[in-house]
């Protein structure tokens, strides 16, 4: 089981990049997935088609509103792994074909990540299920480096676009990662849709990561994101699709 996290500013393509590695990884028969959605704007799940209300699942912010506060129960001096990981099993997890997927969700009651996050962690460092790939789509924050939601991770991928802020998140995200000893093996730049293919090697060097290239920019994909359509269901043609299928192949996943 590899854990894969991307990482990224907002609007570089991270919950893109991430909907499209999990669909080249279930076209190459690379299933089981657990996709995990650690981003409160919650772009991942209508991205793979899946809308946990209507499946009658709960986001585990939700589930810890639900649980502690309209339960009549408390926050204070209980750890949520010891009260909730079960509820988010049960209630949290949406189970597909391909793949399971689950959300942190929307800021909760006091405005704070630190118990959603802090329970995201305690269950996934409790998984049993044979995930051959887990897939984490990230704030742009950095929230879940700081909090360490997961603690040991295959690779971090960090979108790029043509910033300087863009530049300055992949020195501080790293330094983060380093700083409460997150474990991962590989840290790797990828461009974004924006970002101009001819500067991949000045990144490299400057940053000193190496880049994988870019998610080409396409007008179908576009359309797919901007009226709701799952990317799964991009046609196995599709240029941007066909870019995250390389960088997969070159880090041999495939």
């Amino acid at each position: 089981m590899k854990t894969l996290v991307t990482i990224g500013r907002g609007g570089t393509g991270k919950s893109s990049f991430t909907a499209l590695m999990a669909k080249c990884f279930i076209e190459n028969n690379q299933a089981p997935l657990l996709l995990v959605d650690a981003d409160p704007d919650q772009n991942l799940g209508e991205m793979i088609g899946v809308d946990l209300k209507e499946a009658g699942k709960s986001t585990i912010a939700d589930l810890i509103v639900s649980t502690f506060i309209e339960g009549g129960g408390t926050t204070v001096g209980i750890p949520p792994t010891q009260r909730i990981e079960s509820r988010i099993w049960e209630s949290g997890l949406y189970e597909g074909k391909n793949f399971d997927f689950m959300a942190v969700g929307t800021k909760w009651v006091e405005g704070c990540y630190c118990m959603p996050n802090s329970a995201l962690k305690g269950a996934l460092e409790s998984l049993t299920k044979n995930y051959k790939y887990i897939l984490v789509d990230s704030p742009a924050g950095l929230e879940n480096l700081n909090r360490r939601i997961t603690s040991n991770v295959d690779d971090i991928f960090d979108i790029l676009d043509h910033s300087k802020k863009s530049q300055d998140h992949v020195r501080r995200a790293y330094k983060i990662a380093k700083e409460v000893d997150m474990k991962f093996e590989n840290f790797y730049l990828v461009g974004g849709y924006r970002f101009p293919a001819e500067l991949g090697k000045q990144a490299e060097a400057e940053l000193d990561f190496k880049y994988l290239g870019k998610i080409e920019a396409d007008e179908q994909l576009d359309e797919y994101v901007l009226n709701g359509k799952s990317l799964l269901d991009l046609p196995k043609d599709n240029k941007a699709y066909i870019s995250v299928i390389n960088i997969v192949k070159t880090l041999g996943y495939l």
